[in-house]
């Protein structure tokens, strides 16, 4: 059993990495943004305040898979130290091994198109280029947790990545 946090700006590909990722292990997902779209279609105010509410049942939802010992995939920006020791804290809580995934998209022209073409959450604004360079700057730097870097810049071999992840895992 194993804790998988993804990481990284929006629009690099998180989600399909972690659709990935879950599907080989398998492994229950939780995906923040649906969380808080989820609060947003009940009429909550856009806000810092559900941000972080969606943090926050994630967490729960994710709490609750890995004390039925399954896996758990985080889809999630994780970019601030705060998010990063969430899922450091529910690791240790039930002993099992933590992964941060981040995903990077090294070619600006291919992630700005990205951008423009995802499919809306909805409740959730489209993100510019512009909004990405912000959360970059916002960006806090990386402590001594665990992590594995996929740039996917082009097609993701799906299977090299899920092996890369376990072997990384399994280094501790």
């Amino acid at each position: 059993m194993a804790l998988i946090a993804m990481a990284g700006l929006p629009g690099v590909g998180k989600s399909t990495v972690a659709r990935g990722l879950a599907a080989r292990f398998p492994a229950a997902l939780v995906n923040v943004d649906d969380v808080e779209s989820a609060l947003l279609r009940a009429e909550f105010e856009r806000s810092f305040a559900t941000g972080l509410a969606a943090y926050l049942v994630a967490e729960q939802v994710a709490d609750a898979n890995l004390a039925l010992g399954q896996h758990v995939v985080v889809d999630a920006a994780n970019y601030v130290s705060y998010a990063r020791a969430m899922w450091t804290s529910l690791a240790a809580s039930h002993r099992v091994p933590l992964l941060f995934v981040e995903v990077v998209c090294a070619d600006l022209a291919v992630h700005a198109e990205r951008l423009a073409s995802r499919p809306l959450v909805p409740g959730l604004p489209r993100l510019t280029i512009d909004d990405v360079v912000v959360r970059y700057a916002e960006t806090e730097p990386w402590g001594a947790e665990p992590l594995w870097l996929v740039n996917n810049t082009g097609e993701i071999d799906h299977d090299r990545v899920f092996a890369d992840v376990l072997a990384a895992l399994q280094r501790g």
